[in-house]
């Protein structure tokens, strides 16, 4: 078994699909249009086939309560792993993203924690 798809709940999927390409680095992998919405995939830029984030989005009241429970929390919805937290927190910081949590070593781990500026929380994390 291996992680095939996770959903990141989004308010807004073309803002959303811009941060996460333009800012972030994520390449698109599928643009399905399904009604109102669309089937919104991205990948990371060098493992195209593998693990897709579904930018899904957040109109169920369920999903809309649980993105808005989280955030309140200060909790990340997904966590993506970087060679170096601090230099992935300049390059970010530089395109204008804002960070809730500065790079922080807690034992094997570096993390950061952004404002994707679609709802959400993500952690960014290195282990030693």
């Amino acid at each position: 078994m291996r992680i095939h798809q996770l959903s990141v709940y989004v308010e807004d999927q073309a803002e959303a699909l811009a941060f996460y390409t333009d800012t972030l680095g994520f390449v698109k992998r599928h643009d399905i249009p399904l009604g109102a919405d669309r089937w919104l995939t991205v990948v990371a830029p060098d493992v195209q086939d593998g693990p897709e984030v579904l930018l899904e989005p957040n109109r169920h009241p369920a999903a809309r309560r649980y993105q808005q429970a989280l955030a309140a929390e200060g909790i990340p919805v997904v966590s993506f792993a970087v060679d170096d937290v601090a230099a992935e927190f300049d390059r970010l910081t530089a395109r204008g993203v804002e960070f809730t949590q500065d790079p922080l070593t807690m034992g094997p781990a570096t993390t950061a924690v952004f404002d994707d500026t679609c709802g959400n929380l993500v952690q960014i994390v290195h282990m030693d």
